[in-house]
């Protein structure tokens, strides 16, 4: 019962932080680029729950988004799915402990997802690349995604914890020997 109110408040927290993303951020844009809090959330998800959990909710995410936004069915599933696929890989190499190492995910995560995309939609929609005009969004998106983080650290760690204490089991000694 309690993995299910868990599944149930990330379904919501998604709905909420994209309501925010597309309403409240949209007041606060540095040079017309907002945050991408969706890149943290599914981070979050695979840090803390596990690459699986981690891939099945960006991809559900990203379904949502291309259905809400209208394009492409599936581009932004791919790269949602790939950075729930980085936090599993982070969470078994790094440490959670340290806001440095956070950091420096979720500057790696934004930096793949955003490439990513921008292949992606260059390949599918076949979409004219900028490159200098590419890397200025980038690099605003990271500054705004770490900005986030170190507000959300502590709400991040704290309940990221008891996320993956009720998912993954208290197996913290099995996993080291």
């Amino acid at each position: 019962m309690k993995k299910f109110i868990i599944y149930i408040s990330l379904i919501i927290s998604f709905v909420v932080i994209y309501l925010l993303q597309s309403t409240f951020f949209t007041n606060f844009t540095i040079a017309g680029v907002m945050p991408n809090i969706i890149v943290i959330l599914v981070l979050y998800i695979g840090l803390y729950a596990g690459v699986s959990k981690g891939i099945i909710f960006g991809i559900m995410f990203g379904i949502f988004i291309d259905i809400w936004i209208g394009k492409n069915i599936g581009i932004t599933s791919i790269c949602l799915a790939t950075v729930g696929i980085l936090g599993g890989m982070f969470d078994k190499n790094f440490s959670k402990d340290s806001r440095i190492t956070i950091l420096l995910m979720v500057i790696s995560c934004t930096i793949i997802y955003e490439v990513a995309m921008c292949i992606l939609q260059y390949i599918i929609l076949n979409t004219n690349i900028e490159i200098l005009e590419f890397i200025k969004i980038l690099f605003i998106e990271v500054v705004y995604n770490i900005l986030i983080t170190i507000i959300l650290y502590p709400l991040m760690k704290i309940t990221g914890y008891e996320v993956e204490n009720e998912i993954k089991g208290d197996k913290i000694l099995t996993r080291y020997f």
